[in-house]
């Protein structure tokens, strides 16, 4: 990665995941999004606070992050995070469109603390039909009708 991280807004993330923990209000995990050297918006770990497994910091961050700026696409942006990101904010961060992720702990680091991915990454390299949670295609065709209407909708904002 060619580009330097503001290690301030790193220890920004690290401080509101911290403040996080100590307040009670959820994990030890925080993100910032910032474009042009500004904050555009925060977000911390809430998952237990509501009941959202999806409600990590780096998704609470993009979602505050896309809303701030109208937008679907944070191109422009980067992400500072107290953590590595997990297989499924790693996946957000591509689909925001992000230009770079800096971040402090790194998952073996989150292991030690409770919070393990490792099963994650083990469970993808596996065919589906060997996974622990079960994972099966029906109604393919029927299911196609979906995507032919987006090809040919004149509606659709691409991304």
């Amino acid at each position: 990665m060619s580009r330097e991280p503001n290690l301030e807004f790193l220890r920004r993330a690290i401080a509101l995941a911290t403040e996080n923990v100590t307040s009670g209000r959820g994990g030890p995990f925080a993100a910032l999004v910032v474009r042009e050297g500004r904050i555009i918006a925060e977000g911390v770990n809430i998952v237990t606070a509501t009941n959202d497994p999806t409600a990590h910091g780096e998704v609470t961050a993009i979602r505050a992050a896309c809303k701030a700026l109208a937008t679907f696409s944070l191109a422009g942006c980067e992400l500072y995070t107290s953590c590595e990101p997990c297989p499924m904010c790693l996946a957000a961060c591509h689909w925001a469109r992000l230009d770079a992720v800096f971040f402090g702990a790194g998952a073996d680091d989150a292991a030690k603390a409770g919070f393990d991915d490792a099963y994650l990454y083990a469970e993808f390299r596996k065919a589906p039909s060997e996974r622990s949670l079960p994972v099966a295609q029906y109604l393919r065709d029927e299911a196609w009708a979906s995507f032919a209407a987006w090809i040919v909708s004149p509606n659709k904002l691409e991304y």
